[in-house]
């Protein structure tokens, strides 16, 4: 009994330490990786968004996705990616310029659709719809392949302006027509349905474009 009891008592002093040691840890780190974070959003969003000064934070609006009738309507026309995107808004902020002026958004975007799971960008839309660009945030694609996005398909949407993109294996003709990546049709896929998530948040919420 009185070993069992010994037993006990170091047991619960080593779990004491190792949370107060846990506790210490946190505390002295929480701000650091806060800080961490808020520089690479910030980075992210001044990728997309150059000629902005400063990024305010705008609370995100839960759109009501009908997929089904999205998907009915784009199988009719031969589409092989949603014109709304399937994808989620994960975070919305206004792009102003030094004087103050509302120059457009940056929008942060999670699809579902990639290869070995999500894909996260930032996105920067100017008020008439223009797309600045696109910064992958998080993507985990196979190797020589879908992690070809960075290099194929991100420069692809810079300065475009449409109303929603659309993968093509033959060559982009239109504006609203991005390159697929060869061998990775997936990947590309996924980043068009991310950038038609956005896009088609910033026309329904933001009334942008119009």
């Amino acid at each position: 009994m009185k070993n069992m009891l010994k037993d006990t008592v170091i047991l619960f002093a080593i779990t004491l330490i190792a949370g107060l040691l846990l506790g210490v840890v946190y505390e002295v780190t929480k701000d650091p990786i806060a800080a961490q974070k808020a520089r690479k959003k910030n980075e992210a969003c001044q990728e997309v968004f150059a000629d902005a000064a400063t990024f305010n934070p705008l609370e995100v609006v839960i759109v009501e996705k009908k997929e089904e009738a999205a998907n009915e309507a784009d199988a009719a026309s031969g589409a092989t990616v949603s014109a709304t995107g399937n994808g989620d808004v994960d975070a919305v902020y206004e792009a102003v310029s030094s004087n103050g002026e509302l120059l457009g958004y940056v929008l942060e975007v999670t699809t579902h659709e990639g290869y070995n799971g999500d894909i996260q960008f930032s996105m920067g839309i100017r008020l008439d719809g223009t797309v600045n660009g696109i910064s992958l945030l998080s993507i985990s694609e196979t190797p020589g392949l879908g992690m070809q996005a960075e290099a194929v398909l991100k420069p692809q949407f810079a300065g475009k302006k449409a109303s929603y993109f659309e993968p093509t294996k033959v060559g982009a003709v239109t504006e609203n027509q991005i390159d697929a990546i060869s061998g990775a049709t997936i990947t590309t896929n996924a980043v068009v349905d991310g950038a038609n998530t956005g896009l088609s948040y910033f026309q329904s919420v933001l009334g942008g474009g119009k």
